[in-house]
């Protein structure tokens, strides 16, 4: 039973990591390698508002999500966009920015074990006789809701739609009137808000440290690629087999080979499927 529920928190845990990623590369067909830093900033300005300057903690998540997104938006508006189909250059300068955002953190003073958020419901529970934080069933309901919430988005709102249709044929879509890189803004501001809400969720379980930018984005890249580049679904179904594969390698070799299983996972399925399980990327050709 504890691999069960803990390999469903997981799971769930990667999925939040992931959607904000899989959210910009399906529409934008752009690498997000800011990804990370934008997790770990959303978490400094949360704690920033709650604790420099006093402001409620609903209030100061609320801010931290906006100022994320809004953050997100720009990055693509003054920056990504001038190098928008040059993968190399969009890989280049989307992690460079995320290089600047998290060692300017660190220059700022940002460093150490001393920045943490509250719970938002303290205490456990047992759950078959497994002890479980009430914060770690929070991100499961709210992972849940968010994952139902943005598939109901995409299928049945105006933005949805044309995020959809975007990211399934951008010509065919542009032909029809939707605007290219108002929909990239869009989706590079709403997944910054997706990283953001992931910190939110996830940072009161540990500690705010500029270090695990590099990790969530190494997990969300392993998500995505396995699920498939474009797929925000395969980025969920990827979740749960990553998810349950970590937690059974904690517990029959050891948390640290944690890591060595979303690196595998990315030299696995570009060795046997490139696209990866739901890619719609045409799968890399014979060479001779």
């Amino acid at each position: 039973m504890d691999i069960l529920i803990y390999g469903t928190i997981n799971s769930i845990t990667l999925a939040l990591y992931a959607l904000g990623f899989a959210m910009v590369y399906g529409v934008s067909r752009l690498p997000n390698f800011a990804h990370g830093a934008l997790y770990v900033l959303s978490g400094f300005i949360a704690w920033i508002f709650l604790n420099s300057l006093g402001v409620n903690y609903f209030f100061s998540i609320l801010a931290a999500i906006l100022i994320t997104g809004v953050i997100g938006a720009l990055i693509y508006q003054f920056v990504l966009i001038r190098v928008r189909g040059m993968e190399i250059s969009e890989i280049m300068a989307s992690y460079a920015i995320g290089l600047a955002i998290l060692e300017g953190l660190r220059w700022g003073g940002f460093k150490g074990m001393t920045y943490t958020l509250p719970a938002f419901i303290s205490g456990s529970t047992e759950i078959a006789g497994v002890p479980v934080d009430y914060q770690r069933l929070v991100v499961v309901v709210v992972g849940a809701a968010v994952v139902a919430l943005l598939w109901i988005f995409t299928h049945y709102t105006r933005i949805g739609l044309a995020l959809r249709g975007m990211a399934q044929d951008e010509r065919a879509a542009l032909m029809l009137g939707i605007d290219s890189d108002l929909m990239a803004v869009t989706a590079m501001g709403f997944g910054s808000m997706l990283a953001a809400l992931a910190a939110i969720l996830l940072l009161p379980l540990g500690n705010i440290v500029v270090e695990s930018g590099y990790n969530i984005l190494i997990l969300a890249i392993a998500v995505c690629i396995v699920g498939g580049l474009g797929s925000w679904m395969g980025a969920v179904l990827a979740a749960f087999l990553i998810g349950f594969a970590q937690i059974l390698t904690v517990v029959y070799l050891g948390s640290h080979f944690q890591m060595v299983v979303a690196l595998l996972a990315i030299i696995l399925t570009l060795i046997i499927k490139p696209s990866g399980l739901f890619g719609r990327q045409k799968e890399l050709e014979e060479r001779v």
